[in-house]
């Protein structure tokens, strides 16, 4: 008989096509994944994969049993978290993606606040590139996601969840910082560190500009970083200017940068959620998704109210004040 165990790891090795990596993703040796792939291969008498070196592919009995093997994944994750949840606790698992801002700074807040009131859920975020977060959710492959855009598709709802500002930071002795206020065309004199391209702050950046007749391309670009962190530390240590997300400055870099206002320009950050209708969602996931969309929800009301005044809560002070 089928094992839904070993279809699961014979699901995150297609998805991977590297039987080390899925043996990582699944806390397991690379030998004993590989021992359930050729289990699989000698009960159904067919090769799943073919192996050229260190390089994987599916064959084609490998690409017919992949969607197979996810359905039965996930009705056995079902079938054990609705038993389970009879004895009154709720049991489950959600998988969820998002982008980096979202994934390092806001999911873990709401995550602390969920499972507090549900010890028996396990979550597993899987932080990505905002693309290929939605991209996963658009697949099926997390339930939920967190991300600065709304890339619609098929099989997905999407819902705004808070509005996070763009601003200018500056080294604490640089000129801008003692002023904390310049013009828009001061803007063309400084040194900027900048997201790459396909970066939501950079195109929050980029549009705002826009408005006010400059564009990127305008502004003295000295340095290229992949993610907002990195900006903020590059500015800590004089290199430049940048854009980067209000939640990484107050989280990360309070004290440390000066925050430098523009005079004509506005920059907001929507955050989304979304989560899969491509399937029916378990107990667990539907309970998460009505808790981030609840609008009487007081975690959600701090982390607005956070997104305003520039002073992120800690999971430590929430508590205390008895908000999660």
């Amino acid at each position: 008989m089928l094992d839904a165990h070993q279809m699961n790891v014979f699901l995150q090795a297609a998805k991977t096509l590297n039987f080390t990596q899925a043996a990582r993703q699944l806390h397991m040796t690379q030998p004993s994944v590989s021992q359930h792939i050729q289990a699989l291969e000698q009960y159904f008498n067919a090769p799943l994969f073919v192996r050229a070196g260190r390089h994987l592919t599916l064959t084609d009995a490998g690409a017919i049993l992949m969607p197979l093997a996810q359905e039965m994944v996930l009705l056995s994750q079902q079938i054990e978290e609705t038993m389970r949840s009879l004895k009154g606790e709720m049991y489950g698992h959600l998988q969820i993606g998002c982008s980096t801002t979202a994934g390092k700074y806001i999911l873990p807040f709401l995550l602390a606040s969920f499972m507090r009131q549900h010890s028996r859920v396990e979550a597993n975020c899987l932080v990505a590139p905002r693309h290929e977060a939605v991209q996963m959710l658009c697949d099926g492959d997390v339930h939920l996601a967190l991300a600065s855009a709304q890339d619609f598709c098929k099989g997905v709802e999407f819902r705004k969840f808070i509005s996070d500002p763009v601003v200018l930071i500056a080294p604490l002795d640089h000129p801008w910082a003692e002023r904390r206020e310049i013009d828009l065309r001061e803007l063309l004199e400084g040194n900027f560190i900048l997201r790459e391209v396909e970066s939501g702050t950079r195109q929050v950046a980029a549009a705002a500009l826009e408005k006010v007749g400059l564009s990127l391309s305008m502004l003295h670009t000295v340095l290229t970083l992949g993610n907002s962190e990195a900006i903020a530390l590059a500015v800590q240590e004089g290199i430049g200017v940048g854009f980067v997300s209000q939640i990484v400055v107050s989280r990360l870099a309070h004290g440390s940068v000066a925050r430098v206002r523009v005079r004509g320009l506005s920059m907001n950050q929507d955050i989304f959620i979304g989560h899969y209708t491509g399937r029916p969602a378990t107990q667990a996931q539907t309970a998460f998704w009505d808790f981030v969309t609840d609008p009487n929800n007081p975690v959600l009301e701090q982390l607005s109210a956070a997104s305003v005044s520039g002073e992120w809560p800690s999971f430590q002070n929430a508590a205390i004040n008895g908000r999660l």
